[in-house]
């Protein structure tokens, strides 16, 4: 069953925090001795891939499945099939190549990699730490005559990266995590790897009243925006409807060549 999602609050403002605060005092500590951290880790890293690199650092290696937002294994197994169905029963096959843009440590990815041909499957991302968890999640599932790619970036030019080669581009709960000037970099270079027929579907955090954010970690746009970035980068993009069914607290948007 969907949740309903909050695309009215500004959780950045101080009376959306009292009242939040005064409804689940439990999570004030926690979320205290967050803002602490990061506060610290901005500090250390001005720069906002140094800066979320040290918050995977801290977070995984505590709990990778939750540095990746999964409080337990059961729900890491089902946000990663929630995902799969979906790319699947929208159309990929085996034989795409695949891009997964914040690979984390294959919650999808492992299913995805499962799926499609040896060797299609590259995933990135901006940790180190997440991607060792990465490589163990690959391991444990018994997938290395697959023979995926898995890659350290430090940023979503994806110039090392050839072009017209993926027919899928995949970025789950990377956008939601992403100042706008990381999304209008990713959006000006994602057209040139994709393959003719490809498409790019990435998840946001949606919003329709101010665009915000929290601690530098979560990011709130609203549709019309991302939309127009897309076509000024001469690519069209469409709100993906039937994802809100699915009761994920992100929203989806399909992107494809203009």
């Amino acid at each position: 069953m969907a949740t309903k999602k909050n695309l009215t609050a500004d959780r950045a403002s101080v009376g959306h925090k009292v009242r939040y605060a005064l409804g689940n005092p439990a999570r004030i500590a926690p979320y205290v001795r967050r803002a602490a951290r990061d506060g610290w880790l901005r500090f250390k890293h001005p720069d906002h891939v140094g800066y979320y690199r040290a918050v995977m650092a801290s977070d995984a290696g505590r709990n990778p499945e939750a540095a990746v937002g999964s409080q337990t294994h059961e729900r890491w197994l089902a946000l990663g099939k929630m995902q799969f169905d979906y790319l699947t029963g929208h159309g990929l096959s085996p034989r795409h190549r695949m891009l997964d843009i914040g690979c984390g440590n294959l919650r999808a990815g492992w299913r995805f990699i499962e799926h499609l041909d040896a060797g299609h499957y590259y995933g990135i991302d901006i940790s180190p730490d997440i991607l060792i968890a990465a490589k163990r999640t690959l391991s444990g599932r018994g997938l290395q005559d697959k023979l995926p790619y898995l890659t350290i970036t430090q940023d979503l030019t994806l110039d090392f990266l050839p072009d017209r080669h993926f027919d899928v581009v995949h970025a789950h709960s990377v956008f939601s995590h992403s100042p706008i000037g990381i999304i209008d970099e990713c959006l000006a270079h994602v057209e040139r790897v994709l393959a003719p027929g490809g498409w790019f579907d990435f998840t946001f955090d949606r919003t329709e009243g101010a665009e915000h954010q929290v601690l530098r970690e979560d990011f709130y746009y609203r549709t019309e925006t991302l939309v127009a970035l897309a076509a000024g980068h001469g690519l069209k993009a469409r709100f993906m409807d039937d994802w809100e069914t699915l009761g994920h607290g992100q929203s989806k948007i399909r992107v494809t060549a203009g």
